[in-house]
């Protein structure tokens, strides 16, 4: 006979609260993700967030896994008569190995040295960030839009930019 299933608690501490998720036991949840569609939250601009749930001092949590901002969303972004330069590369931080994809939109359309140099200025900048930053504290900064800034700051020097943000940040293995 089938059991009925249960709304069990996660928690989500990135987002600083928990979520209710249906299922027979909260066993059954360990190793499954939830997906979070973002969009309200960061003003219109969309994004999903992909959480993996784990067991932490007999509870569920759900620790983060993978920030996407949606297809959709950068065609909207990278308008006529702009340039835009995407870059994918992994990088370390302390604590997990990551995937990192950056979409930078300039205001007018450039040559592709300066594409070039753009791409390669943010990689760098990019890896020496990520060196010194947990995973936990990276999606915080993502979310709260520092980490783009700061990025932006340093790009602007090269040539400025209409957009400037991580299309998507990948966890590939935790340390």
């Amino acid at each position: 006979m089938a059991t009925k299933k249960k709304w069990t608690a996660v928690e989500v501490p990135l987002m600083k609260r928990s979520y209710e998720v249906l299922a027979n036991t909260p066993e059954e949840l360990i190793g499954k993700t939830i997906k979070l569609d973002l969009t309200r939250k960061l003003g219109g601009k969309s994004v999903e967030l992909v959480l993996e749930i784990t067991a932490q001092d007999n509870k569920l949590v759900a620790i983060p896994k993978k920030l996407t901002i949606l297809s959709y969303y950068t065609r909207r972004v990278v308008k006529r008569g702009t340039s835009y330069v995407e870059d994918s590369f992994p990088a370390e931080t302390k604590d997990a190995v990551v995937r990192v994809k950056p979409l930078l939109v300039t205001r007018r359309r450039v040559s592709r040295a300066i594409k070039k140099h753009l791409r390669d200025v943010a990689r760098e900048w990019l890896l020496e960030k990520l060196k010194n930053t947990t995973i936990d504290k990276l999606f915080e900064e993502l979310l709260a839009g520092k980490l783009q800034k700061e990025l932006s700051l340093t790009l602007k020097k090269i040539y400025p930019l209409s957009f400037c943000d991580i299309r998507m940040l990948v966890v590939k293995a935790r340390k």
